[in-house]
């Protein structure tokens, strides 16, 4: 285990809140590592560049108030992790003036949401919006008003700025996903427990390859770090729902495996993302 604490910023996803970060928070505050936490739910309809501006200052302000300023790391959920790459690939990319250690992702729609396109799908969207309900969407809502949802769609102005700018070679990128093992409907009881994704061949499909929201071809960044949880297929028997989308900052071994990075360099992931192609391609195992 390492001695040196680097701060940990910690950004939640669409419609999410800052106490999402509850049980990691607990377990940081336990191991004396300083957190800072971004709250962007007063940002309401913002655009993810402005939101990512947004974040740029708060970590800049966090870090004179701290006397800071040193390398940190960066914890996210879910569209929080896009956001966070677009402000140190994109409006960074260049100057690279932030210091960041590792970046690590649960549940990022990296290549665009195939969620936030299935939305907009004039076969499939309205029946997949009556299904989320009160259970990802409120009622009556309307993607076409939504600035994120429109903008995380895979053909965005902001997933192309994403994709051009690149990974940065000097941050570790890590990301935790999870995978149906079991075929559990109760994982996420709105699908009977699988994703939605697109496949370039056939077109929409579902798969197990997911978390409900986010499938992971979605996910895979090229050289990233990757893991796949559970990794006892028995936990989903015991939780399922724990390993759904919107749980996975709650979830005790997604927490006890972003402990494990922060806490100890040596720690490697469970495979790699191929580092060619668009970023769309399956993890290779580490050796």
């Amino acid at each position: 285990m390492t001695t040196e604490q680097h701060p940990v910023v910690l950004v939640h996803g669409w419609k999410s809140r800052p106490d999402i970060w509850n049980l990691l928070i607990e377990r940081l505050e336990n191991a004396s590592i300083p957190y800072w936490n971004f709250n962007h739910t007063g940002m309401g309809n913002a655009p993810p560049a402005t939101i990512a501006a947004a974040l740029q200052t708060f970590i800049r302000t966090t870090r004179e108030e701290n006397r800071y300023f040193g390398p940190i790391d960066i914890v996210c959920h879910s569209m929080g992790t896009c956001i966070a790459r677009y402000l140190f690939e994109v409006i960074d990319g260049r100057e690279r003036e932030e210091q960041v250690r590792y970046l690590i992702g649960i549940g990022p729609p990296n290549n665009g949401s195939s969620m936030a396109e299935l939305f907009n799908d004039p076969a499939y969207g309205p029946q997949i919006l009556r299904q989320l309900v009160g259970v990802f969407v409120p009622r009556r809502y309307d993607p076409a008003d939504d600035i994120i949802a429109q903008e995380f769609r895979p053909g965005s102005r902001t997933m192309a700025a994403l994709q051009a700018a690149g990974v940065r070679g000097d941050i570790r990128y890590r990301m935790i996903l999870t995978a149906n093992l079991t075929a559990t409907p109760d994982l996420f009881p709105c699908f009977d427990g699988k994703t939605w994704e697109r496949s370039r061949d056939r077109g929409w499909q579902m798969t197990y390859a997911g978390d409900g929201i986010v499938p992971h071809t979605d996910s895979y960044l090229p050289g990233a770090g990757l893991d796949i949880l559970p990794a006892d297929p028995a936990a989903l028997r015991m939780h399922p729902g724990h390993y759904g989308h919107i749980e996975l900052p709650r979830n005790a071994e997604v927490v006890d495996r972003v402990m494990a990075y922060l806490c100890d360099p040596a720690t490697t992931p469970g495979a790699f993302c191929l580092p060619e192609g668009d970023g769309r391609t399956p993890a290779r195992r580490r050796e």
